[in-house]
């Protein structure tokens, strides 16, 4: 196995874990169009300088070949990736007197 040299411990604070929602800017299909934007995936794989995310959606490189497995692997670094930001749905509110949503 091969073995890995560090020039100082690394931190074991970790910014990304596997399953944790992220947006990444790259190119995918959105309303039957292709676009350059931000995407939401799952982070499927962490290593020491990489993170992989898996979309639902057809996602393309660089150069235009669509992405068979749907996975795009991102340096930990990069700009092109952030949390997800959450998005709160409003509760339904019923207008009937008596009538409550659980």
């Amino acid at each position: 196995m091969a073995e890995l040299h560090f020039k100082s411990a690394p931190n074991g604070v970790e910014m990304y874990h596997v399953g944790d929602q992220v947006e990444v800017l790259c190119d995918h299909d959105k309303n039957g169009n292709r676009v350059h934007d931000w995407l939401v995936g799952t982070v499927v794989q962490v290593d020491i300088k990489m993170i992989a995310v898996q979309f639902q959606e057809n996602v393309y490189l660089t150069d235009g070949w669509m992405v068979p497995d749907h996975v795009l692997w991102c340096p930990k670094n990069s700009n092109n990736i952030r949390i997800a930001k959450r998005r709160k749905r409003r509760a339904s509110v019923s207008r009937e007197p008596g009538f409550v949503l659980f």
